[in-house]
């Protein structure tokens, strides 16, 4: 493999919390990115000690965009196949989804930036940070930073889609923003951080997001 496989800073994680002290931790897979066994003692809130493992999926950190035309109230989407979503009963695989990827060693800002240029042709001007959020903490490490810009139709400078040495092959879709909320409602788009982003965007027109 290319890439070295991240320690988990033990001793670290243990000096910073008085309630999860971590005993062993083993690589089983770094195929693709890493998966590990990990076990802890967690100090329960009867104040007992219960030592237990897990398997935790570390491929890194990601970001998520939503643009929004707020004088067309359009948004702009992507649509491209999922294997794991086609595996547990997508039909066809393809979900719609905001643009997004992971940090790979960028800031956030600078990765949506360049993520949305890639998947959808668009240039960012100004994205504005949202919240974070860990989206499958049972499991997985990730944390997504949430972004959301406004976008015109001149700010188009390439056809986006993805890029083809990667094998991406991602549809760019710009549909009204009523349509796309229907779409949750209607099981059209079932995409987790874009459901978010979608109604973040309609709270904050109503003047009641965060």
């Amino acid at each position: 493999m290319s890439r070295p496989v991240p320690d988990v800073p033990i001793a670290e994680l243990n000096a910073r919390s008085e309630h999860v002290k971590l005993l062993d931790v083993q690589v089983l897979s770094d195929n693709w990115y890493v998966l590990r066994k990990v076990t802890c003692s967690l100090r329960r809130r009867d104040g007992q000690w219960q030592t237990m493992s897990r398997e935790a999926y570390d491929r890194g950190n990601g970001v998520a965009l939503l643009l929004f035309d707020p004088r067309r109230s359009t948004v702009v989407l992507t649509r491209q196949f999922r294997l794991p979503a086609f595996l547990n009963g997508c039909a066809d695989g393809l979900l719609i989804e905001t643009c997004a990827g992971l940090l790979d060693g960028d800031d956030p800002e600078t990765c949506i930036r360049r993520e949305a240029e890639e998947e959808t042709g668009y240039r960012v001007r100004q994205p504005r940070k949202v919240f974070e959020a860990y989206m499958s903490p049972g499991s997985v490490t990730e944390k997504l930073h949430f972004f959301v810009a406004e976008y015109e139709p001149g700010d188009r400078i390439r056809s986006g889609g993805g890029l083809e040495g990667e094998g991406e092959d991602i549809e760019v879709i710009e549909m009204p923003l009523a349509d796309a909320l229907a779409g949750i409602a209607n099981g059209t788009i079932q995409d987790g951080k874009t459901i978010m982003l979608l109604q973040y965007v309609a709270l904050d027109l109503r003047g009641t997001a965060l």
